[in-house]
């Protein structure tokens, strides 16, 4: 992004760029935004808008080229997340492992749902998933369901039985 430099006294640089080439130095100052020191992350999309190509810009912009940089963190406390079938919470609490309720077998409960998110949001997919999941662990296989693609619910019926969870 390019700003007009307004009327300003000519820096050192300036004047010998005006000496050296006979012309004026440019009437713009660059003002891209870019990555702060320290900062980083992996670059995952860039997107080029064009007023040629009919791209609706801000009046005086002709180009505008956005990039979309993604950071890997670990969660934390404040965190919002979302699940595939429209639940969404905040992490309220990470505990050590040792804090957290268990099982009869002393298998650590990974994820806690509010019972009456399910029903009052009609979301039986997120039910589901989670005693595929089950299944898969109990079976020792892994299982992958994506999200336009994912696995029948006759799939997961099968699964269930046959890790005698039915």
């Amino acid at each position: 992004k390019v700003t007009p430099k307004g009327v300003t006294e000519l820096t050192a640089e300036e004047r010998l760029l005006h000496a050296i080439f006979g012309e004026k130095a440019r009437e713009v100052r660059d003002t891209s935004l870019r990555v702060p020191h320290g900062g980083g992350g992996i670059i995952l999309d860039v997107k080029v808008f064009n007023r040629e190509d009919g791209d609706e810009l801000p009046p005086g912009v002709n180009q505008l080229v956005r990039a979309y940089i993604v950071q890997k963190r670990k969660i934390s406390e404040g965190d919002k997340m979302a699940g595939r079938h429209g639940n969404k919470g905040v992490i309220s609490r990470i505990l050590p492992e040792e804090d957290m309720p268990y099982l009869p077998d002393g298998t650590p409960i990974d994820i806690m749902l509010n019972p009456l998110g399910v029903p009052s949001r009609m979301n039986i997919g997120q039910v589901l998933e989670l005693h595929l999941g089950m299944a898969a662990r109990y079976l020792g296989i892994h299982i992958a369901t994506p999200v336009f693609d994912g696995a029948r619910e006759e799939d997961v019926w099968g699964t269930i039985e046959e890790a005698g969870m039915a």
